[in-house]
């Protein structure tokens, strides 16, 4: 426990839950699917319990077919959203073996919350229309539900050490390029990754590479020394790691950090809001609102995307919260103004309409 506090955690994650056989047509089950599928089940659980309490109007037996729809527009939606905002080049990449369609590798990760999000949001509005089920309370209690998601998303992309934050400042280094061991013990929160070798060093020919060398006797590696080097920090081989800690960068845990933001502080935030009767719709516009405004605040330490330049000085992720917030705003200025009663608050005990004239602008 010492030695995790006097310096930067060591990402030796695994990203595969259970590991099958190489004769296998599937490598294995990874964390990144069961993440999805908790966060689906979570958000199943909580539409049911709200749906059997008097505050919901969505009835008991249409839970199931709801939140199918919720799956498959968040798939669609999130994978689509990622190609089309990130990685464009996936609809026209193919491969010899399956899937056959790069757009189709979910499995490798790549999945965008913003068009997560849309698809949801049509998904809901479908469901809908088809149930004659108000779509903003739908999206209303959507909003809610889909907060766990978005928590196990974010872990997700941790223990697959994706979508890193930016490094620490020089003075919370312990290395800094051109000037080597500065003594200094980064904090304990941060993150030290060591497939930085490959993704970093060997891009840059990092002068670290040279720092590593005398490893090569340790790993008994051959041409593919550097990727020794780093299944070997991640199996906690001990003179692997205490020669490599002090050498990897220290970033910021973004994927933590906006796990937490998107997750129970959105959550909760969201909570406060309809703890008394509001009109449908106005807790979907506080969502985009609030999401969107702890998307931009989180951004600022995680890394931007690579080959996606800045609109306006800010990240893809930035903008497109800030596309949220906006939308967020108008949407709650149309549906508080809309001649409709307001419905039961959480745990009020009533979902049906307040009596309250139909009128009144109060959100």
């Amino acid at each position: 426990m010492n030695a995790f506090l006097a310096d930067s955690y060591l990402h030796t994650l695994d990203p595969f839950a259970i590991e099958f056989p190489r004769s296998w047509p599937i490598p294995g089950i990874r964390w990144y699917g069961l993440a999805y599928a908790f966060g689906f089940l979570l958000a199943w659980w909580m539409v049911r319990w709200v749906s059997r309490r008097s505050w919901s109007l969505i009835p008991p037996q249409s839970t199931g077919d709801l939140m199918f729809a919720v799956i498959v527009g968040a798939l669609l939606g999130g994978r689509l959203g990622y190609a089309i905002f990130y990685e464009p080049h996936l609809f026209t990449g193919f491969t010899s073996s399956p899937p056959w369609w790069r757009l189709l590798e979910i499995h490798k990760g790549g999945m965008s919350s913003h068009g997560g999000m849309i698809g949801v949001i049509l998904s809901c509005c479908w469901f809908g229309r088809r149930r004659k089920i108000s779509s903003l309370h739908i999206l209303d209690i959507g909003t809610l539900a889909c907060t766990p998601g978005l928590f196990f998303g974010r872990v997700a992309n941790f223990i697959n050490a994706e979508l890193w934050g930016k490094a620490l400042p020089p003075d919370r280094q312990s290395y800094v390029v051109g000037q080597g061991l500065t003594g200094i013990d980064p904090p304990w929160w941060s993150i030290k990754y060591p497939q930085e070798i490959i993704e970093k060093w060997t891009v840059h020919s990092d002068p670290r590479l040279f720092e590593i060398e005398p490893l090569r006797a340790v790993v008994n590696s051959g041409e593919n020394f550097y990727q020794d080097v780093v299944e070997a920090a991640q199996t906690g081989n001990a003179t692997v790691v205490q020669t490599l800690r002090p050498l990897l960068t220290a970033y910021y845990p973004s994927q933590i950090l906006q796990a937490i933001t998107d997750g129970p502080i959105l959550l909760g935030l969201l909570i406060l809001i309809w703890l008394k009767p509001r009109k449908p719709g106005v807790v979907g516009g506080w969502f985009l609102i609030i999401y969107g405004v702890l998307r931009m605040a989180t951004e600022v330490f995680r890394q931007p995307d690579e080959g996606v330049n800045p609109t306006f000085g800010l990240s893809r992720g930035q903008a497109l919260s800030a596309i949220m917030i906006i939308s967020g705003i108008i949407g709650l200025a149309i549906v508080i103004r809309r001649d409709v009663p307001r419905l039961g608050g959480l745990f009020s005990g009533d979902a049906k309409p307040t009596d309250q004239p139909a009128s009144s602008t109060a959100a």
